[in-house]
């Protein structure tokens, strides 16, 4: 088990949730016919702006933590007691957090089923997986 074995599943989640912020970007730009309309890339929880910045910051944390499983030496790799358990344990209630919300959501908008208004719940799902991923790493280094 060395890092760069969990580096490719790191790679794809940040790249799957580099591609929703890209798309959402270009929705606000251009908006082309083909992509879902704002309103379903976005809860509206947040100003626009004050969510791009967030998504920034966890991509850029993101793609450090890849590289440093890619070149199987970093910060990220090291290991750390407790760090396992913790990011196991956040990213399964996150995960199950966004099950329970996609779950409200299609209970108070059936008129959206299966998918209206996921994209959102989908990609902290990705995250999710991305934070499970790197605990199983400190969990099987630490075993």
């Amino acid at each position: 088990m060395i890092p760069s074995d969990y580096a490719p599943w790191l790679w794809l989640f940040s790249i799957l949730l580099l591609l929703r912020v890209l798309g959402q970007l270009v929705v606000v730009l251009r908006a082309p016919r083909w992509l879902p309309p704002m309103h379903q890339w976005q809860s509206g929880l947040l100003p626009y702006p004050v969510l791009l910045l967030g998504q920034v910051l966890v991509l850029i944390l993101m793609f450090r933590i890849c590289v440093d499983f890619t070149l199987d030496h970093g910060m990220f790799v090291q290991p750390y007691p407790g760090r396992a358990r913790y990011v196991l344990w956040f990213s399964s209630l996150y995960c199950g957090g966004m099950v329970v919300r996609y779950v409200i959501w299609m209970w108070r908008r059936p008129d959206q089923r299966w998918f209206g208004g996921t994209i959102p719940i989908i990609f902290h799902c990705v995250v999710a997986a991305f934070l499970f991923t790197f605990g199983m790493y400190h969990v099987r280094l630490a075993g």
